[in-house]
Order: structure tokens, then sequence, then C-alpha cells
């Protein structure tokens, strides 16, 4: 059984080093927290609990915290996909929803799993999601300022269960000022994917990571026979001639967990019940 995580990027430059901690500490949490859950449920449950735990926290930009749009409003997505079944249900730009990434395995129970705007809500609002503003002073005094908060992004998780199944979940509360309707890559098979033998979870630029489809790619060469490690150099590689911004995370069905950045610093945490990691 193995869990690894990701709250975006960081930003040495424009974030206290308290700020630095903050995360460190929260992340190590979240993911041993995860970990435990992990026991007894399935990687599936435990993708969502994680990334669930990510978006109750506002040092990450998901959930609570979210980045508000050129109209004033936060729209956020989110998806879930299930490494057994093959499938991904997600939502993308819903709005007033507590935790995003929650109202995804509603979804993978009916036959329409990816919904957007006004249908992603109004989904969520018919099965018990209650209005819930995500928004926190500093999100507004920094839309009010015209200024983008810096140091955030997508969270995301991948599971390995007792089992040896994976999955993934990913969730974001977008860039900030985007135009109303723009679409990020965490509810695509480019930002967030798994089967039978690896699961990936991506952040970083939305356009950038749909442009390489990098999360499908990744888990497409683990399954033609590329090493964990390979199919992230190859991956990455293909990156570079756009200058492309991505970090990923990953589990491959062997227990291998992986995790790199096109341009430091992603943060990320990761537990296999002895063995921590978190970014420094």
């Amino acid at each position: 059984m193995k869990i690894i995580i990701h709250g975006g990027f960081f930003s040495e430059s424009s974030t206290s080093s308290e700020t630095k901690i903050a995360k460190q500490q929260a992340l190590l949490r979240i993911v041993k927290d995860s970990y435990a859950y992990l026991q007894n449920h399935s990687a599936l449950e435990t993708v969502v609990y994680a990334v669930s735990q990510l978006e109750d926290d506002e040092l990450f930009n998901a959930g609570i915290g979210s980045q508000i749009q050129s109209d004033g409003k936060i729209r956020m997505s989110a998806s879930l996909m299930d490494g057994e079944s093959q499938k991904m249900s997600g939502v993308i730009n819903i709005e007033d929803v507590k935790n995003p990434i929650q109202v995804a395995p509603v979804l993978m129970q009916v036959d329409d799993r990816i919904l957007g705007g006004s249908g992603a809500t109004n989904f969520a609002r018919q099965n018990g999601f209650e209005a819930f503003s995500t928004e926190i002073p500093q999100r507004r005094a920094e839309y009010e300022a015209k200024v983008k908060s810096l140091g955030t992004g997508t969270v995301g998780c991948v599971a390995l269960d007792k089992d040896g199944k994976i999955a993934a979940a990913t969730s974001t509360g977008g860039k900030g000022f985007e135009i109303p309707g723009r679409i990020s890559d965490s509810a695509t098979v480019a930002g967030n994917y798994a089967n039978e033998f690896c699961g990936v979870s991506l952040t970083g630029v939305g356009e950038d990571i749909v442009s390489g489809a990098v999360a499908a790619k990744i888990v497409t060469r683990v399954t033609d026979g590329f090493s964990l490690e390979k199919a992230f150099e190859k991956t990455f590689t293909e990156l570079k001639p756009y200058d492309g911004f991505a970090g990923a995370i990953a589990i491959d069905n062997h227990g291998n967990m992986l995790h790199q950045d096109s341009h430091p610093s992603m943060v990320f945490a990761s537990f296999d019940g002895v063995n921590e990691e978190v970014f420094q």
C-alpha cells in the first residue's frame, strides 16, 4: 500500500518560509492520515478522502481558497479515475460546492459521468451538496488588487491499495482571472489518469498539460512496458520544446512512486507506512 499527494507549485521568491513550513506540515499530516485510511478502504475511496482534505486547507488552491475568475466568481474542477474499471468521472467549472472531488464518486454511478458548469452545480444540489462559498478574504483581496496568488495550483492524489488496485484524483481552483468557461486539465485524461498498471495526477499550466497529454502518455507508456522512470523521462522531454510547465506524481502496479516537475518546485508528500518524503 502506498500513497502520494501533491499541492501545486511553490514559489521561493514570493512565498514566506512560514508558508513553506506550513505546507510541508500539512502535506505530511494529510498523506499519513490518508495512508491510515487506506488500510481499510480502497484506493478509489482513499484518493477522494485525501483530496477532500487538500480542498479543505486554504494553503492549497482547490476547494476552500480557490482562485477567483475574471468575472469575480469561483469555478472549480475535479476528477476521479478508477484504474480497475477504467471509469473517469468529474466536474468542470462547478460553483459553490465545498468539496468538488466528492461529487465525482456520485457521478461514477451514472451514465453521464463528467458534467460542466450549471449542469455540474445542479447535479450536486440534487444529490445533497449544499451551497457553500469557497472564497476566502485573501483571494478577494488579491482579486480586487488584480494580483494573482503565486505558489498555488492543483491538488491531487494517487494510491495503491492492498489488493493492488490504483486510483487517481485531482482538484483545482483554477489559475485566477481566467476567462469564464476556460477548461483546465484537471478533469481530463491529460491531468488525471489511471489504469491497472499506473496512476498519475498533474499540476501546472493546464494548457501545457493538455497540449502534452501528459498523464495519459505516462500511463500508456508504462502499460506498453516502459519503466515508470523512463515513461516520465520521455514525457517530460516532450514538454521542453514549448517550455511546458507541469508537475506529476505517480504510482505503478509494482509499488514504484515517482514525482517530477519541469519548473521547480512542485509540493508533494508520499508515504508507504515506513518511509515518508516531502518537498524541501
